[in-house]
């Protein structure tokens, strides 16, 4: 089983980092004390812009219910421009798809997402389709993980991942917690998808999917996710999280790496989620990585910001269609999210 394409979709409406901050500050300017802490924590997050679902003028939404119509729209657009560009280059047929997997956790919708996809795009009727909700940042990692279960059933199907995450509809703005303003500064709005071929199954060549690990981190809810309240998706952002990473990652890599005869030496390239400046630096101290292991997620991270579950598609897209590891050479695709949890991917190029 390999994963044959990944690709990704944007909204139209892009903003360079200082133009929002300049946005925030005729928001918030007259409810902070000291406006200069908000724009250094933009700042720091090392983002130099950010694509919206909305143009800016749109902001603030007057409720929930108007964010997530927007949300479901929108993930309908952005959707069918990754599923349509994955399935192109993949090389296959639309019927050669067993399994339809979606997540997000930036909007909700019954029938869900996939599901108005396959009408608004013809797919075939027999699909299954799995979709997921409250993974968060790991559920790009997760998904392609269940994809290759699936796929390693049916190996002569292919498996499609859709990741729509629309973070600027999920900003409170009545909401001055450090995680609020933090957030504002970094998560952005994406969609990505990929396309995971059983061993039976024609499409392009990509990496294997050679083996998968899950891991739950006991007693750590209270680290990342959200609090749900009458105005919607409250984010719960701990100072934490690259505590957790950096006392998690390095082992559970090390243990999954030796059931498979390999260490952290004989991987050549990471394919890790964009988490954030403290989180990168938290994951490449974890891992012990060389300077520049993870050039691609801060490019990425720069680029776009943190996109939940679809970053890490980002990065696998940048990697596969620019910076192709040689042929043979093993890999790592990784996420980590609420739950605390992780998400290991051993990959073979």
């Amino acid at each position: 089983m390999r994963i044959s394409s990944a690709s990704s979709a944007l909204p139209r409406h892009y903003y360079p980092q200082h133009v929002l901050i300049e946005a925030f500050r005729a928001h918030w300017g007259n409810k902070l004390d000291r406006f200069q802490v908000l724009e250094r924590l933009h700042l720091a997050t090392q983002v130099d812009g950010r694509y919206l679902a909305l143009p800016m003028d749109k902001y603030p939404l007057r409720s929930w219910g108007e964010a997530n119509n927007f949300w479901i729209d929108a993930s309908l657009e952005l959707g069918e421009q990754a599923v349509c560009r994955a399935v192109q280059r993949a090389g296959i047929d639309s019927d050669r798809i067993g399994a339809f997997f979606f997540v997000s956790v930036t909007g909700i919708a019954s029938p869900s997402v996939e599901a108005r996809l396959m009408n608004r795009m013809g797919l075939q009727p027999n699909i299954k389709r799995i979709p997921i909700f409250g993974l968060g940042c790991v559920a790009g990692a997760a998904g392609i993980a269940r994809a290759a279960d699936y796929v390693k059933a049916f190996p002569n199907q292919c498996a499609l991942l859709l990741s729509v995450e629309l973070c600027s509809l999920t900003i409170q703005p009545d909401d001055l917690s450090a995680a609020n303003l933090i957030s504002s500064g970094l998560f952005g709005d994406g969609a990505a998808a990929v396309v995971v071929s059983g061993s039976e199954c024609e499409g392009a060549p990509g990496p294997e999917v050679i083996a998968t690990q899950s891991t739950f981190y006991p007693e750590t809810e209270h680290v990342m996710g959200w609090d749900i309240s009458e105005t919607g998706f409250r984010i719960v952002l701990s100072r934490e999280v690259p505590e957790v990473v950096t006392k998690n990652l390095g082992r559970d890599a090390d243990r999954f790496l030796a059931e498979h005869g390999l260490a952290r030496d004989d991987i050549k390239s990471w394919v890790i989620h964009t988490g954030g400046p403290k989180v990168l630096d938290a994951t490449e101290a974890a891992l012990g990585l060389p300077p520049g292991a993870l050039d691609v997620s801060w490019q990425c991270l720069r680029k776009t910001g943190n996109l939940s579950s679809a970053s890490v598609l980002f990065v696998l897209e940048e990697v596969m269609r620019n910076r192709r590891p040689e042929p043979g050479s093993w890999g790592i695709l990784a996420a980590m999210g609420p739950g605390f949890c992780s998400e290991l991917v051993l990959l073979r190029w």
